[in-house]
């Protein structure tokens, strides 16, 4: 007779209150950045952490296993910038090696892409992704504060080389300053093979003078696009954040048409005007080890504290399991009484 067979275990989840499955985790590995975007932060730049309250390679390892035994699927490293950290490929090859094996993925600047997109790409790092809002020199000058064009461009194009994809762009419109360019931007991104996304300028800057009036929305995103491109909406979406349109034609002009592999799709992260929440899968910890569950949210959950601490894996996870029970139905932008979150995007991390 054969031996009882074990039970089937269970793969671990993370839900909310909601129902909605925790399976994407954004770590910050830096609060720093070697930008200065207008819509971002002041040109002297903000009050870094300290290095002793930043998360040390062994420490994030440690985090991410945690999560990954949780049921997190995806891990994206971000920012500040998180290629101003040293060492990050190194880090790549370690959350590379854990089991299960995460996808890893890195949202930059770009700036110093060009010289480390091959080792990222060795150590494992599945794909990137790059922010830029104009092709214009002088333009992104003025929304950097640096003129760094030529190095993010040069950045793009090795990650491409390096096998990092698909690489996509991130763009925020401003009305008076980029708007006008998107359909310029697309073309030149559906003929380099490039995913392009564009982004709703969010209520995350450091000088908290974000206004829902000033801001470019989804629909005035397509109106500009529309009046170069054929775009079709895409019907299934899933947790993604992006709503995608394919790019059925484009500008009766040589040049635009787009590369083989480009997958002539754009897509639009419409956060404030058309929010995702009940769709959310992601989590996020700050490069000062601190849980957040919703980009715009308050309530963080010191992870760091209990880690250094001397919590045990098993308390890591239930300190974990409670942050996401308590997760918000949504971000409530939209709603009467919402504040902006005291932290900037660059505190939080992407």
């Amino acid at each position: 007779m054969n031996p009882p067979s074990e039970p089937a275990t269970e793969p671990a989840v993370l839900l909310d209150a909601f129902g909605r499955r925790a399976e994407d985790l954004r770590i910050s590995l830096t609060d720093k950045c070697s930008l200065r975007c207008t819509y971002c932060m002041p040109a002297e730049g903000l009050a870094w952490l300290p290095a002793t309250a930043v998360l040390s390679d062994d420490e994030i390892l440690r985090l991410a296993s945690v999560f990954g035994g949780l049921g997190v699927r995806t891990i994206r490293l971000t920012g500040g910038e998180p290629l101003v950290r040293a060492g990050v490929a190194g880090l790549v090859r370690r959350l590379a090696g854990l089991r299960p094996r995460l996808e890893l993925s890195l949202t930059t600047n770009a700036i110093a892409l060009a010289d480390k997109a091959e080792e990222l790409a060795r150590s494992g790092l599945d794909r990137v992704n790059v922010s830029l809002d104009t092709l214009d020199r002088a333009k992104f000058h003025t929304l950097t504060r640096r003129d760094r064009l030529a190095d993010v461009l040069a950045g793009l194009a090795a990650a491409q080389a390096a096998g990092l994809s698909p690489v996509k762009v991130n763009a925020v419109l401003m009305r008076d300053q980029n708007l006008s360019e998107a359909p310029e931007l697309l073309a030149w991104a559906l003929r380099a093979g490039y995913q392009l996304r564009f982004i709703e300028h969010m209520p995350l800057d450091a000088e908290h003078l974000w206004t829902m009036a000033d801001m470019v929305t989804a629909d005035e995103v397509l109106e500009v696009l529309g009046q170069s491109f054929r775009l079709r909406p895409v019907a299934h979406r899933g947790h993604a954040p992006a709503e995608e349109f394919e790019v059925l034609d484009g500008p009766d002009r040589p040049g635009w048409a787009p590369a083989p592999d480009a997958g002539h799709r754009v897509g639009i992260i419409a956060s404030v005007t058309r929010p995702f929440c009940r769709d959310c899968d992601r989590l996020r910890l700050t490069a000062d080890g601190q849980l957040r569950t919703c980009l715009f949210g308050h309530a963080e959950t010191d992870l760091r504290g209990a880690l250094r601490a001397g919590a045990t894996d098993a308390e890591l996870a239930e300190l974990i399991r409670q942050a996401v029970r308590a997760k918000p139905a949504g971000h409530g932008i939209n709603a009467p009484g919402f504040r902006q979150p005291e932290r900037p995007m660059s505190a939080i991390g992407g």
